[in-house]
């Protein structure tokens, strides 16, 4: 019988069963790179005072943010199999600390299209790291009980993510509420300087965030990461391979591309949107800029049952079909109630969307083989759906006709296209089990 661990060599595996140090390690990176994404949540309003911008324009720091994913996912992969997942780790950290370098001379020009440059070096890094961590702790063991590790790292993004809107939001958005009320009553050069000093304050965490960023780098390239690979990965005669001349060949894959693409798209809104949101319906920012931690805090617990529950009591597709059914009712929620409870609903998406991804990502790169890497680079670029969705949100709060609430009606599809994919579309065109 053929065994159900991914992990090749043998040597390898044992040595990786032994040691949790490679689990430890990739929880450090899914820690950094959630502090450094759920950073966006607070840095959409922080722009839109410090830019003076319009909320679509406020927006564009999700797209630049995200839209890197699209063009360097497949880039990425590339470099990953020139350099090994290691190596490629730790040039994805270097490149975020560059990208965070950069937010300098943005504050210092108050030029919002640096800002967007800033960002878009970031998660080019970011795109580099998530090809690789993704596959790695998804092969890192038997696919059954990847949603389970998957959820682990869940757990380390999310609680760095529901820190960072704390921290940088003391630090950047500090009596907001008071700065905006001044603003209003200044000429235009006294208006400028507060601008100016309201910009600089991004630089010290940035400043720091970068160190962090590169002293990590420089301890992955010396740490022990063991490099996996998956099943059948240099066979050309794996049977996923048989008939099978390229990714094109994987419906399934192809199906879980465009769910996390609509995913973190949703993702997205729940999280870094949530605060504009709050803020449309008129709660103070000062207030507003907490959101975003309420919604991590949702997927922390969501994380917890996943580990708990999958796979003993319960499989990946089966969490993915209530997942998305919650969504569709929480969605509806934030559409039919108003104020803090439409707010409130908007929240505890973040419980119906913990376990989407885990649980996407494995039933989708499941049977690759050799075509795992290049799969890996799909499904990453399906996180460009983090600059799509918020900005299309944003376009049809802006229409007098709709509003910022109508438009969470975008949501609905996106989450009955995941329970497609929970139900029936991660069976599409994949090889049956001897």
């Amino acid at each position: 019988m053929a065994s159900t661990d991914l992990l090749t060599p043998p040597e390898v595996q044992t040595k990786a069963k032994a040691s949790s140090t490679p689990v430890i390690i990739i929880g450090a990176l899914f820690f950094i790179f959630g502090f450094v994404t759920w950073a966006n949540s607070t840095l959409i309003p922080y722009l839109k005072i410090a830019c003076e911008l319009t909320t679509p324009e406020a927006v564009l720091v999700t797209f630049a943010f995200y839209i890197s994913y699209a063009v360097m996912a497949f880039p990425s992969s590339w470099v990953l199999k020139k350099t090994g997942f290691k190596n490629g780790m730790m040039v994805g950290l270097l490149i975020m600390a560059a990208g965070a370098l950069l937010f300098i001379p943005a504050a210092n020009s108050r030029e919002f299209g640096f800002f967007l440059f800033a960002l878009f070096v970031i998660g080019t890094g970011l795109a580099l790291l998530q090809t690789a961590s993704n596959p790695y702790i998804t092969i890192l063991g038997p696919i059954e009980s990847a949603a389970k590790r998957i959820s682990v790292m869940g757990i380390c993004n999310k609680t760095a993510g529901a820190l960072a809107p704390l921290v940088l939001g003391a630090i950047v958005l500090k009596d907001s509420s008071v700065l905006e009320a001044k603003l209003a009553t200044l000429d235009a050069a006294a208006r400028a300087a507060e601008l100016d000093a309201l910009a600089s304050r991004v630089v010290p965490p940035y400043i720091v965030i970068a160190i962090v960023l590169v002293l990590l780098g420089i301890f992955v390239y010396f740490s022990h990461l063991p490099e996996v690979k998956a099943e059948g990965e240099d066979s050309a005669d794996h049977a996923s391979d048989v008939n099978r001349s390229s990714i094109f060949s994987y419906p399934y894959l192809w199906l879980g591309f465009i769910s996390l693409f609509l995913y973190v798209g949703v993702e997205v809104m729940a999280g870094d949107i949530i605060q504009l949101y709050g803020n449309s319906i008129g709660i103070s920012l000062d207030v507003a800029k907490h959101f975003t931690t309420y919604t991590l805090i949702g997927m922390l617990v969501g994380y917890i049952v996943g580990i708990i529950a999958i796979p003993k009591y319960i499989s990946q597709n089966a969490v993915l079909k209530i997942s998305a059914i919650l969504g569709i009712l929480f969605t509806l929620g934030a559409i039919f109630t108003s104020g803090y409870t439409s707010v409130f609903f908007i929240a505890i998406l973040g419980l119906a969307n913990a376990l989407i991804w885990p649980a996407i990502w494995p039933l989708a790169i499941e049977g690759l083989g050799k075509y795992t890497k290049t799969g890996s680079a799909l499904l990453i670029v399906g996180i460009a759906g983090g600059a799509v969705l918020p900005r299309i949100w944003a376009n049809l709060g802006e229409q007098p006709a709709i509003g910022y609430q109508q438009a969470f009606w975008i949501m609905v599809p996106c989450y009955l296209f995941i329970l497609y994919f929970a139900v029936a579309g991660h069976k599409i065109g994949r090889a049956k089990k001897a």
